[in-house]
């Protein structure tokens, strides 16, 4: 399950991370991006979550947390999660929007917005001498 930092502030997920701890749903990964933006501003702005981590545990879940662009280090997470048994995982996943694009970079407008052509080009070259 692939879920956002700002879906966080929903009292649905938590009734659902409640569920998933009370029937010990161990084949359950929720994987959390976390890059602290939501559609118009910073989720710690909106309604902060923080600390995520602490809360999660507290509800029973086997946390990791790692730096989401790491493809080593989330193949790692996944591994460890096939370990554990008897309570679901949640992996948070350190993002940053737009990572690699300066123009783009931890902007809040890139979540709802559409580049340019000649904007997507510029990402596109300055992704590919990254």
């Amino acid at each position: 399950m692939l879920m956002s930092d700002g879906e966080m502030q929903a009292g649905s997920n938590w009734e659902a991370l409640l569920f998933a701890t009370h029937h010990k749903l161990d084949n359950l990964i929720a994987i959390i991006d976390y890059n602290n933006l939501q559609s118009l501003s910073t989720v710690d702005d909106t309604l902060s979550i923080r600390p995520l981590n602490d809360k999660l545990k507290s509800f029973g879940w086997h946390v990791l947390e790692v730096d989401g662009h790491d493809h080593n280090a989330l193949k790692e997470c996944f591994e460890e999660a096939g370990l554990v048994k008897n309570k679901p995982i949640s992996i948070i996943a350190n993002t940053i929007k737009g990572k690699g694009v300066s123009f783009m970079e931890n902007k809040v407008e890139w979540h709802y917005k559409s580049p340019t052509e000649e904007e997507f080009l510029k990402a596109i070259r300055e992704l590919e001498h990254a």
